[in-house]
């Protein structure tokens, strides 16, 4: 009886410990795609950001003669990717910061890894939030979707962030659903689109050029056999 009250209890445990996704020291297991600079600070923490020369760029006679090329310079992103490519039904979890008027995402499933983001200009048909599924990431950026939304399938609650401040996600990527929680609460779910692929690798945004993102704490539990219950 004992026996099988352990194998019970054992049944409803976590089918393996958080564990860092990111090691804190440098880019091991990670690639980095497009003109981004992705910088291990000497905290450990994880710092995006662009190096083009603004002053040349903007400058009268610069490389940006017409709006057209302006807006598709602007807007070509930059990703962090997992070497890995077939996370499957895991809880990640980390803290993010973006400055004022900054937009980053997490990426889940995106078996395209970002190649349709990181040109200019961007194929916004074929981005990650359209082969897989982006994690919206947004302080006061001119984007309707805010911070927690599951982009273009669900938005989150406009408050549920703290502006300009570290703010603490997680990521429950299920076979069925996915589940975002943004500081300790619920606040998007959906069972996503069936066509898409149910596993890929994941991914880190800096979306464009004027955006800083900062990451840190990032682990994932990985579920094993049959899902737990969210």
């Amino acid at each position: 009886m004992r026996f099988a009250l352990f194998l019970f209890a054992a049944s409803l445990l976590p089918a393996a410990d958080y564990k860092p996704l990111f090691n804190g020291k440098n880019l091991d297991g990670w690639e980095i795609l497009g003109a981004g600079q992705w910088t291990v600070m000497r905290d450990g923490t994880l710092l995006g950001q662009m190096t083009g020369d603004l002053r040349k760029i903007l400058a009268p006679g610069g490389t940006l003669a017409t709006k057209k090329d302006f807006d598709g310079w602007i807007n070509t992103q930059s990703w962090l990717y997992t070497k890995r490519n077939d996370f499957a039904e895991f809880d990640l979890s980390l803290e993010y910061f973006t400055k004022t008027h900054g937009n980053s995402g997490v990426s889940i499933r995106d078996v395209s890894r970002a190649k349709d983001a990181i040109t200019t200009p961007p194929d916004y048909k074929k981005t990650p939030s359209k082969v897989g599924y982006e994690i919206q990431i947004n302080n006061r950026y001119p984007d309707p979707h805010p911070s927690g939304s599951i982009y273009g399938f669900m938005d989150a609650p406009k408050d549920a962030q703290r502006e300009d401040e570290w703010n603490a996600m997680e990521i429950l990527s299920r076979k069925d659903k996915i589940t975002i929680k943004l500081n300790g609460k619920v606040v998007a779910e959906h069972a996503g689109d069936p066509m898409r692929s149910k596993t890929g690798p994941i991914g880190l945004q800096l979306h464009d050029q004027f955006s800083i993102v900062m990451f840190r704490n990032i682990r994932i539990r990985e579920i094993t056999g049959k899902s737990l219950p969210n």
